[in-house]
Order: structure tokens, then C-alpha cells, then sequence
């Protein structure tokens, strides 16, 4: 069964379900009432898919803005996320609900594990089986590696919908996205446009091809990730460029246009690589209040 999500483009994941092609993030939208603000603003705009996580401590705003948007629960896409602390079964059902009463809902459409730390195969034991109970409808992943997917795999009777990773191009993971496509894992790009990167927003090759669009660069990096297949968050708390980021439905980049975007990998991260130990360690060390 196929919600529409307002005309929207969809991609369906291996279970069925479809999930708006692009949806909005809240990452680091720590003042509470401009992620609401900003929420509300994106459902209004046109975005279907809200996508917040235990970590960011926002799901209270988050779920406020759902109530307040006028646009039904079952038009709407809502991901969270488990935090490495959370890992373990018995942990993960109770982390599970309480993310559930901060955004006043009876169930999820997704739920991923954020970090592939700790037990975080007992963590996926939980995520089946509250799949298997109607309580999440896709369940998934962030910043796994292929050898962590290998294991998970090993473990699992049900396989991630998605792998939610570090993305953008500057850092484009091409063999982990072909591992992706070839497990029917979805790859959702997180900072997809290089967290404002200026070598990267300035880019002549990408203003040009802006230029004849008669659009802004983000928006040529937001479609290069669409046509590439991603499923898409960008974030935002600026009204205008919650409004300039949807709007990426009514062009199409060309196949050379697409390959200078890909010529743009540098093969280095901005952020955090789940396979340094010192990180690794960091997070299992955290003493995170959720």
C-alpha cells in the first residue's frame, strides 16, 4: 500500500513501503522552539518526511509541530533513531517507547540504529520484533560500513531499508553505495550538502550549471543526489531555504552535469568515520541523558 505524500517522488524499500524521496532534517536544531518553528514550516512547504533522532534531543518539538500542522499522521513519514547507549534488546524496547511519548505517537515508519557500536545486534533483535508488531514500519541504519552491514546481515531475519550515511560531493562512499544498491539498501545521504562547505558552494563548475537552470548550487547538489537514486534530508531553520531546498522537482541535470558532481570526490570525510576506534570508544563512553 502506497501513501502518495502529496505527488511527491517516492522510492520503495525492500519491505514495500514508500518513502518520500526527500524529506527535512533537524540535526542540531538545539534551540526548541526554531526546530518546532522549522517543522512546521517544512510540513507547510511540502515535505512529508521528518527525520530527528533520541541524540538530538528534539523529538519533544518535533512531535509538537506534528500536532500542530494540520496535516494528518498518516501523510506524513516520521524516522528517529536509537542511540549507542540505548544498544541491547531490553534497552532498545524501552528507548523505543520513549521516543514514542516525546513525539506523542503510537508508532514509527522508520527507526534506525544511529551508530553501529555496542550490542547493536540486540538492538536489532528489538527493531524486528517491533516491526513485526506494527510499531515501526521500516527499519534501518546510519553510518554503517560494509563490514558491519556483513555482520548484521549474518544476524538478521529482517535486512535495513535503508543505511543513512555521511554523503555529499565531496565524499561520495561510491563502493559502499554500490554495496548498498546491491543488497537493496537505500542510501540516505546525512549533511548532503557538505555542511556548507565553501570549496564546495562555490564551486564555478556548479554555479555554471546553477546558472542555466536559473537555480542556486544547493539546489543542483540536492538534485544530483535525487537523480542518483538517495533518499535526501536536507536541514534548514531559514524559512527561505527550507522553501529554496524543496524546490528541486522541476529540473533535471544531464548526464554530464551529473558526472561533475561525481568528478567533485575527494575521498574525505567532514565528520566522524565509524571506524575510528577513538570515536567508537567516545560514543560508548557518552553519558547521554535519553
Amino acid at each position: 500500500m502506497h501513501k502518495n505524500y502529496a505527488g511527491q517522488p517516492v522510492i520503495t524499500l525492500n519491505n514495500g513501503v514508500a518513502i518520500p524521496a526527500l524529506g527535512f532534517g533537524v540535526w542540531q536544531m538545539e534551540d526548541l522552539q526554531q526546530c518546532e518553528d522549522a517543522v512546521i514550516k517544512a510540513i507547510e512547504v511540502g515535505y512529508r518526511m521528518i527525520d530527528t533522532a533520541s541524540i538530538y534531543q528534539n523529538e519533544t518539538s518535533v512531535g509538537t509541530a506534528i500536532q500542530k500542522c494540520g496535516v494528518s499522521r498518516d501523510e506524513l513519514f516520521i524516522t528517529s533513531k536509537l542511540w549507542v547507549q540505548s544498544h541491547g534488546y531490553e534497552e532498545t524496547k524501552a528507548a523505543f517507547q520513549r521516543t514514542l511519548d516525546r513525539l506523542q505517537l503510537d508508532y514509527l515508519d522508520m527507526y534506525l540504529i544511529h551508530w553501529p557500536f555496542g550490542d547493536f545486534l540486540g538492538a536489532w533483535k528489538a527493531f524486528e520484533e517491533l516491526y513485526s508488531e506494527g510499531k515501526i514500519k521500516a527499519i534501518g541504519v546510519c553510518n554503517f560500513t560494509i563490514e558491519k552491514l556483513e555482520e548484521l546481515k549474518a544476524n538478521a531475519k529482517v535486512l535495513p531499508v535503508i543505511n543513512q550515511i555521511e554523503l555529499h560531493p565531496l565524499f561520495q562512499q561510491k563502493e559502499l553505495q554500490m554495496y548498498n544498491r546491491e543488497n537493496n539498501i537505500v542510501t540516505q545521504p546525512w549533511s548532503p550538502l557538505g555542511n556548507g562547505n565553501a570549496d564546495l558552494l562555490e564551486n564555478e563548475q556548479l554555479r555554471a550549471v546553477a546558472s542555466k537552470y536559473d537555480k542556486t548550487v544547493p539546489q543542483v547538489i540536492l538534485r544530483w543526489h535525487l537523480q542518483e537514486g538517495f533518499c535526501v534530508i536536507p536541514k534548514s531553520v531559514t524559512p527561505s531555504r527550507i522553501d529554496e531546498n524543496f524546490n528541486v522537482f522541476n529540473f533535471e541535470l544531464t548526464e554530464d552535469e551529473m558526472n561533475i558532481v561525481r568528478s567533485l570526490d575527494t575521498g574525505k570525510r567532514l565528520f566522524f568515520d565509524p571506524k575510528d576506534p577513538e570515536w567508537e570508544q567516545k560514543m560508548l563512553n557518552s553519558k547521554a541523558d535519553i
